[in-house]
């Protein structure tokens, strides 16, 4: 849409300049839906932790009793708390891996990705390390993988002159398609046979 169309459709100034602004700083819909999915994580954790703490005070019969329970559930957590911090790290990992194989010109994004030996690359401060040796070497054995960056389609033809098979009888009778791929081919030839 541009700004007129919004105008049309009864917004002020003011606002379709908001929108006009704001347009260049949307995210991808992928993100988004990993945001959403990190804040249905942290509502089922917090759900999680007040069934524990429920539990635990129906448990609170004897002290010695309630603090096991309560150094049980320290550790519990504490592990929820780093897969879950692991988990957002694959994601990331997992999204910039995507992000640089598109910028690389994988056709099939999936296929590249399986044939990469993602162990050995690291991600640091939003970087990849060790993915680019990988995909020149990629690119080197597998080309077909990438979209070319070089013009597509056969050499021409070197000069010279095809040796003259066409009657001025034939060029009489050619079809207008056949003339013009005669001309393509010869326009000397063409320019004698049509005098």
């Amino acid at each position: 849409m541009n700004k007129e169309q919004l105008v049309a459709l009864g917004l002020s100034e003011e606002q379709v300049t908001a929108v006009v602004e704001g347009f260049g700083k949307m995210i991808p819909k992928s993100r988004l839906d990993e945001k959403i999915a990190e804040v249905n994580d942290y509502k089922q954790q917090l759900a999680d932790r007040d069934t524990q703490l429920t539990e635990l005070q129906s448990k609170a019969q004897g002290n010695e009793e309630l603090q096991a329970q309560i150094q049980a559930l320290q550790q519990q957590n504490e592990q929820v708390k780093t897969e879950y911090q692991q988990q957002l790290q694959q994601k990331e990992f997992d999204f910039a891996l995507t992000e640089a194989l598109r910028d690389a010109k994988a056709k099939n994004p999936k296929a590249v990705k399986a044939l990469l030996d993602t162990s050995t690359v690291k991600f640091v401060d939003g970087k990849l390390i060790g993915l680019d040796e990988q995909l020149t070497a990629l690119k080197a054995s597998d080309d077909y993988l990438f979209t070319s960056d070089k013009l597509k389609g056969g050499t021409p033809p070197q000069g010279g002159t095809p040796p003259t098979t066409v009657t001025k009888e034939q060029f009489a009778s050619m079809s207008y398609m056949e003339k013009v791929d005669l001309y393509n081919k010869d326009v000397e030839l063409f320019n004698k046979l049509s005098e």
